[in-house]
C-alpha cells in the first residue's frame, strides 16, 4: 500500500530464509499468501539496512519483542524520524501500551516522535486492495498530519485523532473479546449470544480505557467499535479462531503450538484483569476469558457465570 507513496521502501523480515524467497518470489508465502509485493520494495533481513535514512518507521512487530527490537532499532534512528506502532497488544509484566514502550526505550537517545495506527485492517483484504479506514494517533499533531496524508489512498483512507491512550488500548483489548466471540461459535451459540457478547465487551473496554484517561468517543470508533466488530466476527482474525477451538473443547497449550502467528489476546487478557485491578473497574467477560486461559474453567460454565451475575442498569452512555 506505501509503494505508491514514497521514493523508497525498505520491508524488513526478521527470518533470513523467508527474506530471501521474498525478494525472488515477491511473495510472503508464510504469512501473506498470494499478495504481490511490489518490485520496488526492498526486502532486508539486516536490521541496519532498513532503518538506514528512513524518515517513516513502521513497527509491526508482536507486543512481546516490541521493547527488544525497538532497543535495537535505537542505534539507527534520527531524531527526526516518525514512529508509527502498528502493534495491537500491551507489554507483559509492565503493563505499557506499545507507545509508552517505544518513549522510555528511545527516550534514552532522543524525545521520540510516536503515533499508533490502528482500526479494522485484515492484512489480506489490505493487501488486495479492498477499501479500508484507520485512525492515526498522536499528540504530535504533525505527526498524524504527516502520516495521514502519505498513507491515504484510493483505497486506504486515515483519520487522525490525538486519543493514543484510547486508540492504543482499544486496540488492544478487543483482542480479549474476540477470544471470548471464538468461544461462543465454538459452543454452537448463535447472533444473539455474539451480539451480547460484542457490546458489553465494548463497554468494558470503555470503562477501563477511560479510566486510563481516553475519550469515551475514541471507542465508539475505529479503534475501538470499529476493530472489536472485525475481530470478533471475521473469519480471519486469530484471536476468535483461538477462541472457535476452547469453545470445542481443545487445550490452549494444543492451539498455540498449532498457531504460525501471534494471537495477542492470550497475552493482553492477563494485562486486561491487571490493569483492572489497578484502576478498580469491573470487566467480567474480562475476567471469565482469564479464568478459561489460565485456570481452565470449561467454556459453558464461564458463560452460565457471566448470565447470572446481578442486575445491571445500562447507561445511555454504554460505559457502565
Amino acid at each position: 500500500m506505501l509503494a505508491p507513496r514514497f521514493e523508497r521502501v525498505r520491508l524488513w523480515v526478521y527470518e533470513p530464509d523467508l527474506a530471501r524467497r521474498m525478494a525472488a518470489s515477491r511473495e510472503n508465502d508464510l504469512y501473506l499468501a498470494g499478495a504481490r509485493i511490489p518490485d520496488r520494495v526492498e526486502v532486508v533481513s539486516d536490521l541496519a539496512a532498513a532503518l538506514e535514512g528512513a524518515d517513516v518507521v513502521v513497527g509491526a512487530m508482536p507486543s512481546h519483542v516490541a521493547r527488544e527490537l525497538y532497543r535495537r532499532m535505537l542505534p539507527e534512528l534520527a531524531p527526526s524520524v516518525l514512529i508509527v506502532s502498528a502493534t495491537k497488544g500491551l507489554e507483559s509484566g509492565t503493563l505499557m501500551r506499545v507507545s509508552e514502550v517505544i518513549a522510555q526505550v528511545v527516550g534514552e537517545r532522543f524525545p521520540p516522535r510516536v503515533g499508533a495506527l490502528s482500526g479494522p485492517s485484515f492484512a489480506p483484504e489490505v493487501a488486495r486492495g479492498d477499501p479500508t479506514a484507520l485512525v492515526i494517533a498522536s499528540t504530535d499533531v504533525e505527526l498524524s498530519e504527516r502520516v495521514q496524508a502519505a498513507f491515504s489512498g484510493p483505497t486506504l483512507r486515515l483519520y487522525r485523532s490525538t486519543d493514543l491512550v484510547g486508540v492504543e488500548l482499544g486496540a488492544a483489548l478487543k483482542n480479549v473479546i474476540a477470544i471470548g466471540a471464538g468461544i461462543c461459535y465454538g459452543l454452537g451459540l448463535g447472533g444473539n449470544t455474539i451480539a451480547a457478547l460484542v457490546s458489553r465487551g465494548l463497554a468494558e473496554i470503555s470503562r477501563l480505557a477511560v479510566a486510563m484517561g481516553a475519550r469515551p468517543a475514541t471507542l465508539a470508533g475505529l479503534a475501538g467499535l470499529g476493530d472489536l466488530v472485525l475481530t470478533c466476527t471475521g473469519e480471519l482474525s486469530r484471536n476468535r479462531r483461538l477462541g472457535i477451538q476452547l469453545g470445542r473443547g481443545r487445550r490452549l497449550e494444543e492451539i498455540l503450538a498449532e498457531m504460525r502467528m501471534v494471537a495477542e489476546g492470550v497475552n493482553t487478557t492477563a494485562a486486561a484483569v491487571e490493569l483492572a485491578r489497578r484502576h478498580a473497574i469491573e470487566m467480567p467477560i474480562t475476567e471469565q476469558m482469564y479464568a478459561i486461559l489460565y485456570s481452565g474453567r470449561p467454556p459453558r460454565e464461564a458463560v452460565r457465570e457471566l448470565m447470572e451475575r446481578s442486575l445491571k442498569q445500562e447507561w445511555p452512555s454504554g460505559l457502565q
